[in-house]
């Protein structure tokens, strides 16, 4: 029975310290504020997203870990940022298409060939009638070739 009583009276001991430190039992004006939940933002608000924006990211830990609040807002940010930043890939990169088209088929190329295909010649001139368009025919064996001095 001294064993139960010993153990009854370091009880209300330790629970009359408990609650004089939580009370704050005098002029140490009780327990300290408790730091807010929640951070402040650490991606900069003013300006779009850098490495090292995302490299000095670091979310507050939690009993189940990262707060996932604090999680989601910063991937649904770089989730946006992403995504304008690709469509403006995009965009440049159409713009740049079309420039090199232009660029390759200038508005000037086809001016000298009125609308012809480029690779035919307009200034090709045809040959007279009496030209030979080939090689001199030469007679097969037994057939005659008419030549003028021949006939002398």
């Amino acid at each position: 029975m001294v064993m139960f009583l010993f153990l009854v009276i370091a009880l209300v001991v330790v629970v009359g310290a408990v609650t004089l430190a939580v009370l704050g039992g005098g002029e140490s004006g009780g327990l300290p504020e408790v730091p807010p939940e929640r951070l402040t933002d650490q991606l900069p608000p003013d300006r779009p997203l850098r490495r090292a924006d995302i490299d000095a990211v670091r979310f507050p830990m939690t009993v189940r870990g990262y707060r996932m609040l604090d999680v989601d807002e910063a991937l649904d940010r770089l989730s946006a940022e992403l995504t304008e930043r690709d469509a403006r890939i995009a965009e440049l990169e159409a713009a740049l298409a079309g420039a090199q088209a232009t660029a390759v088929a200038g508005p000037g190329l086809l001016k000298g060939y009125g609308g012809e295909h480029p690779g035919r010649n307009q200034d090709r001139q045809e040959p007279p009638a009496d030209a030979h368009p080939g090689p001199p025919q030469h007679p097969g064996p037994g057939e005659r070739t008419e030549r003028p001095e021949d006939d002398q």
